[in-house]
This record gives C-alpha cells, structure tokens and sequence, in this order.
C-alpha cells in the first residue's frame, strides 16, 4: 500500500489495485485483473473544492439538498485520516482504515460530536467496505442519513440489468417523489432515472458490466438502494460531466436515506457493502 499527500493505493497483486483520494475517502479505481470497475468523469475536478464525480464518495450526514451545507452532506468534500499504514492480513487481503471526526466546520452545519469510520478491504474479486457512525455524547441524540454514492462502469447502461428490486417500493425523484412498486424481475434504465428504492434485499445483481461479466452488490444496515442515470438532458446541466457520458455508468448506491438512522448517546450504527466481480 502505497500513500502519497492526497492518494492512497492498495495492491493486492494479478494486477488488482484500489485507488482512493482522501479527499472525501472517496474510492476513485478499483482494478481486478487490470481492468477498471468504477466510473470516473473525464471532467470530474480533483482541486479539493468540490466532490470528485464518480467512484465511490460517501453522503453524509445528509442525502440530497441540505437547508444547513452543501447537497449529500459534508463527508465527500472533506478530507479524511488514514488511520493505519500497510496492513496485509493473514488471507493476502488488504486493508486501511479511514476516519473524520467533528470539526470546527462540521459544527456551522451540524453541530454534533461524532466519529466516521470506514473500513476497506481489497480482495481478489472483491471491494468490502464497512462503515461506523459514532456518537460520542452522554445526553444527545442525532439523526443522519449513510449512503455510498457508487458509480459503477459499463459498457452500455441501455444493456444493464439490475436483478433483486422486484416489488420493491420506490421513491421516483423525477416525477416529483411520486412513490410506486417496481413490477419488473429486472430493472432496466432507458431514460433519467433517480429512484430510492426502500427495504431492498440484502444482495443485488447488476448484469452486463465490465466485459459482460455481473456485480454482485451484498449489503448491510443499508435499507435503500439508489438507482440514477442522468441521462442526455440532465447531463447537460451537470458542470463536470461529459454531456456523452451517461451510457457508461450506472449509480446503483447501498444507504440509509429514505428515513434517517436514529442514534443514542454513547452508541454506533454500523453498515457494509460487500462488491464482488462475478466471472
């Protein structure tokens, strides 16, 4: 594991690597077998002042507009500690361990004591990421919303079957947060799509991603699944996005934003994604 100011890179070795700027502990590569699985816009900015456009950032305390900060909260446009150096564990996995704490700038939007930890292990075929909220208080409660806003890469969205929502209640933000069922076996995106799915099963299968093969998403404490694609028009509107990007990317993101986590004095709420490359 190397680290450098602002990057730090896990290798595993057979040429699977995972890249994440600690501005925002934001997963911004995740190789296996050389070949990359997320999706990073040619335009995304890397200058610290605005969230990176793909990969793997994380919302928090808040998911979508934000009367207090800036949209998805503070956690993506904030950087973080690297908490351990090079750990290889017993299995040849890798690991690092990313931590934020309250800040004096936290405080101007959320004026909470609080502790984010996260946790990455790199394995042959797959990305685990688990995730803890703490609240270090003797007397207050707060409420949060926990969210990784995950962009996978894909040769063509319009080929893209996401397997596992069938039935699924959903939030559909384009049509005014008009709530459906999802009747299909498979969810396909042919148009802008921005939907919060509610008590999704804990495991998702994306079909026709990188080289044909099949994500496996497995989840847990993360209710919800987001599933967004700009689409043209919207793109259009998006300052560092490619206005001809949207077929190669598809935001299928595990979280807790449809009702907000409730969390005691003196507790934890924790959550984890498990991302697995299916041959």
């Amino acid at each position: 594991m190397a680290s450098s100011t602002s990057v730090v890179v896990l290798d595993r070795g057979n040429n699977t690597t995972c890249t994440i700027n600690l501005y925002g502990a934001t997963v911004v590569s995740w190789r296996v077998n050389n070949q990359e699985q997320l999706f990073v816009s040619k335009q995304a900015v890397f200058d610290g002042r605005k969230p990176i456009r793909g990969g793997i950032p994380v919302v928090f305390p808040q998911f979508g507009p934000w009367n207090y900060g800036p949209q998805h909260g503070f956690a993506r446009i904030l950087r973080w500690k690297l908490d351990n150096t090079q750990e290889r564990l017993p299995s040849g996995d890798i690991e690092a361990r990313f931590s934020m704490v309250d800040s004096e700038f936290t405080r101007t939007m959320w004026n909470y004591a609080f502790r984010l930890t996260y946790r990455l292990i790199l394995r042959e075929k797959e990305l685990h990421f688990n995730i803890g909220v703490y609240n270090p208080s003797r007397d207050i409660t707060f409420s949060f919303n926990l969210l990784l806003h995950t962009y996978f890469k894909v040769p063509d969205v319009r080929r893209c079957q996401i397997n596992g929502l069938h039935g699924c209640m959903f939030i559909d933000k384009t049509r005014d947060g008009t709530i459906y069922q999802e009747g299909r076996e498979c969810v396909t995106v042919g148009e802008w799509t921005d939907r919060i799915y509610q008590n999704t099963p804990p495991e998702l299968i994306i079909t026709n991603v990188v080289s044909g093969r099949k994500m496996r998403i497995e989840k847990y404490n993360f209710p919800d699944t987001v599933v967004w694609n700009p689409w043209i028009d919207q793109s259009k509107d998006i300052a560092d996005f490619g206005d001809d990007e949207f077929p190669n990317m598809i935001c299928v993101e595990s979280g807790h934003v449809s009702s907000p986590v409730v969390l005691l004095p003196g507790t934890a709420f924790e959550a984890s994604q498990k991302l697995q490359v299916l041959v």
